[in-house]
């Protein structure tokens, strides 16, 4: 199971983790939800505090990884398959461009 921070600017929004059993799912921070409802990542997903489920990686998150050129330097860089797309979205996508970003959640030692 991978999981990644995901911010809007500076602020914590929410989780985007995957899944053991190959799905995603994000779920909006709680303080998000109360302090910023009306402040969504992507229209496809309300601010909510319900967990969004998804079979693939949800479309708005796959469409911050790098495409063509750059995304066979990132590839070739990190040594991450090009199918693996929670790797390189955790990779690539910190310093995004737009209001989002991805960071890898390390786990604690005792996990």
């Amino acid at each position: 199971m991978r999981q990644g921070i995901v911010k809007y600017n500076s602020e914590l929004a929410g989780i985007l983790t995957e899944l053991d059993n190959g799905e995603y799912q994000f779920v909006y921070d709680n303080s998000y939800v109360q302090n910023y409802p009306e402040q969504f990542i992507t229209f496809d997903m309300p601010v909510s505090p319900r967990p969004y489920l998804n079979k693939r990686l949800f479309p708005f998150f796959d469409g911050l990884i790098p495409e063509g050129w750059l995304l066979n330097i990132a590839s070739q860089s990190w040594k991450i398959n090009k199918n693996d797309r929670m790797g390189l979205l955790l990779a690539c996508c910190q310093n995004a461009i737009g209001a989002v970003s991805v960071h890898p959640l390390e786990k604690q030692a005792d996990e």
